[in-house]
């Protein structure tokens, strides 16, 4: 008796679809998770270079507004950016939702997030603070 080994084609076509689908996934989720970290290092990069000064609000919306142009982010606009006063600095804070669209109908949305910033002088961002 001779045993046949291998892969049928319809088992190769079933893994080259899964394969497919998963790299196109990747191919339209990536720009959204690159624009996701431009904000997030845009708000690090203002809190960092602001630490300690003295600065307005809109001082600090320019600044982000430089990065914004330079990041070429669009998913979100410096005024929607919540900055509030705390102690000897400021909070900045972003609330977005990025989507795009997937398969005709069906968006991906896979970042929903609220990136936050501190730019008090000797602390550690919002996201990194340890709790206690």
């Amino acid at each position: 008796m001779h045993r046949q080994r291998g892969a049928t084609f319809l088992g190769m076509v079933t893994i080259i679809a899964i394969l497919g689908f998963a790299l196109y996934g990747g191919i339209r989720l990536t720009p959204i998770y690159t624009e996701y970290m431009a904000v997030a290092r845009a708000m690090e990069q203002t809190a960092k270079e602001n630490a300690g000064a003295t600065t307005s609000p809109q001082q600090l919306r320019t600044a982000l507004d430089r990065r914004w142009t330079i990041e070429d982010i669009h998913s979100i606009d410096v005024k929607e950016i919540d900055i509030k006063r705390t102690g000897a600095g400021y909070t900045m804070r972003a609330w977005y939702r990025a989507e795009a669209p997937f398969v005709g109908n069906v968006r991906s949305s896979p970042i929903s997030t609220r990136p936050s910033m501190s730019n008090r002088p000797n602390s550690r961002p919002a996201s990194r603070r340890r709790r206690r």
